[in-house]
């Protein structure tokens, strides 16, 4: 660090530094700021040089971050009036009022000790345990997150596949929490929460401040000419570099929805209260809830801003962004710490989640009811009181839908826009919609009766399909751009990616219907581990690895082990599900109902989203 750069602590990367020289070393400090990093526990330090030569070797820790953490209490750019903006204009009317909604206790977790003598783990689960555990990835001696992929067989072109990704670490979290190990998952929440203040710009252009990391990795540099002196660098990827520079809007809805798990399973709750941890909860919602053009209550993304990461059509209003956004609002609710500061805050998440709610239910669900209505829309409607509000014209029902949807059971579309409604059927946003309580319970049993109804589409060979059904011929060429990864059947456009194992796990033990998750790990289990535990499987019933699949992927590993302990241990969901909500669904803020003008939709949907 020259003496120019030690004056703009505000622009540095986070990093530590290592210095190594033949006599005897000194520590330098710097006591101004203490809590931006932990105390590094380095006992081993990184050299070249020999063994006794490292144990002369001194650390010496470098400050960044854009905005001192911990500690402080300076006002968000922009102060609250960033939430009352989100409040006053995004709102007609009388707000609904919940203050405050109390995490529920703790789940027990019996120390890690127990849990492994507990249970007899197979042959596959050890091996599982063991490349979990050899992907961790280390930040000045602590651990801080997993590898996407350890896959020795890629003849070194890692691409980003050697970086920690925030979606992909949620499993390998809950895996190591539900073992009773939190020190990973600690860390990683805190370095990603200072990742998220790092300047980001992409053509001289910069998003919103709260935006969080689509990845990280960490680097080792040489400082300077010194051969023997290195510094760790946190470097993420906010984007910038990814294919497409897409912005990541599911990293900070996945980050939240951690936080909690974190807190609900390890009792740890003074990590939510601090106030840099409310200060980055506040940012991502300012993002999400920052008033816009759109007339409703979804979230607008582009293309790739999730899991499905490439051109697949699903720019709009994705399900899988609002189902995330849903779940994060919830768990928003429960973390953030109630003050005059949070009141307004809190008043707008609680009618976005209102409106979000009903909108899904409304507007997205699809069964052999609503898709004869469909059939039957009328188109050109201009009045208030349409029956075809975003003007579906009905030759756009696909005919594979008409007999694909069984009698009994449906499921939650993957985008309503005006004009345009993607019938495909997207697993992750319709599994989590169950978690987080975005569908009925009545929908929510109608998607797991679909999902055993045509068991054989969405599970066949390899659990589970991405999406149902893929993009063929003219539509391939035009929705994806002749995307070559993406081809019929593979990877996004219809691959089997056995990661979300857990998810299916998830939604249907908090339905009550464990047997098909077991069914669906035992499926996976005849194959993962001798197929050395591949990142997706092609064709249409997943028989085949991937074309281009990773070996060794970390997220297909740790989902397996998630899926296993959760069936063991099904009172741990509740760290992760949220359950049903009448107040926020009896509430409506629009106060249409005094305007002689216009008429609220609700009361007359309100049987079916009562169901």
């Amino acid at each position: 660090m020259n003496a120019t750069s030690s004056m703009r602590i505000a622009t540095m990367r986070p990093c530590f530094r290592f210095l190594f020289s033949s006599g005897q070393a000194a520590a330098i400090v710097f006591p101004k700021y203490p809590f931006l990093f932990p105390k590094c526990p380095h006992t081993d330090l990184i050299s070249s040089a020999s063994a006794s030569r490292r144990r002369e070797a001194a650390l010496v820790r470098a400050v960044a971050g854009a905005r001192p953490m911990g500690t402080s209490a300076e006002p968000i750019f922009g102060g609250e009036k960033a939430f009352d903006r989100i409040y006053e204009q995004g709102l007609a009317g009388k707000p609904i009022v919940i203050e405050r909604v109390e995490p529920g206790p703790a789940p027990e977790v019996e120390k890690k000790e127990e849990v492994a003598s507990g249970r007899h783990e197979t042959e596959e689960e050890k091996e599982a345990w063991r490349l979990l555990k050899k992907s961790v990835v280390t930040y000045c001696g602590t651990p801080v997150g997993t590898v996407a992929a350890d896959d020795p067989m890629n003849g070194g072109q890692m691409l980003n596949y050697d970086q920690v990704f925030i979606r992909d670490f949620v499993p390998s979290a809950l895996a190591f929490l539900l073992k009773g190990e939190t020190e990973i998952v600690r860390n990683f929440l805190l370095h990603t929460l200072q990742l998220q203040s790092w300047e980001k710009t992409v053509d001289c252009y910069s998003p919103g401040q709260g935006l969080m990391p689509a990845s990280f990795k960490v680097r080792t540099l040489p400082l300077s000419d010194d051969k023997e002196a290195y510094e760790e660098v946190l470097d993420p990827d906010f984007g910038e570099s990814a294919i497409g520079r897409v912005a990541p809007v599911d990293s900070g809805l996945w980050w939240i929805i951690l936080l909690r798990a974190y807190g609900k399973i390890s009792g740890d709750y003074a990590l939510q209260e601090r106030v840099d941890v409310q200060t980055g909860i506040r940012l991502i919602l300012n993002l999400c809830l920052t008033d816009g053009f759109d007339m409703f209550p979804t979230l607008l993304v582009t293309d790739g801003s999730c899991m499905i990461d490439r051109r697949m059509g699903i720019h709009g209003h994705p399900l899988e962004i609002q189902s995330l956004f849903y779940s994060a609002l919830r768990c928003s609710r429960e973390m953030i710490t109630p003050n005059e500061g949070s009141k307004k805050l809190i008043h707008a998440i609680n009618n976005r989640l209102s409106a979000l709610s009903f909108h899904i239910r409304e507007y997205y669900w699809v069964d052999m009811k609503k898709i004869n209505e469909i059939y039957r829309y009328k188109t050109e409607e201009y009045s208030y009181d349409a029956a075809n509000k975003f003007n579906i014209y009905p030759e756009q029902i696909p005919s594979w839908l008409v007999n694909w949807i069984p009698d009994k059971g449906g499921y939650l579309i993957g985008n309503v826009q005006p004009a345009h409604m993607d019938f495909r059927f997207f697993l992750l946003g319709n599994l989590w919609a169950i978690t987080s309580s975005l569908t009925t319970p009545w929908q929510a049993e109608g998607i797991l009766n679909l999902i055993e109804d045509k068991w054989d589409d969405l599970v066949g060979n390899m659990p589970l399909k991405i999406c149902y059904p893929a993009l063929e011929n003219d539509e391939w060429r035009i929705i994806t751009g002749s995307d070559p990864k993406n081809t019929p059947w593979s990877y996004h456009n219809g691959g089997s990616w056995p990661t979300l194992l857990w998810q299916f796990t998830l939604a249907c033990i908090k339905m009550g219907r464990p047997e098909l998750a077991r069914k669906a790990v035992a499926v996976a289990e005849k194959r993962l581990s001798k197929d050395k535990w591949p990142e997706y499987y092609d064709t249409r019933t997943g028989r085949f690895i991937g074309k281009q699949s990773r070996l060794f992927q970390t997220w297909t590993i740790a989902g397996y082990l998630t899926s296993k302990m959760l069936l063991e241990r099904p009172e741990l969901c509740s760290i992760l599900t949220c359950e049903e909500d009448l107040e926020l669904l009896e509430g409506c803020s629009c106060s249409l109902k005094k305007n002689a003008r216009t008429r609220c939709s609700r009361p007359a949907a309100k049987s079916q989203i009562l169901i």
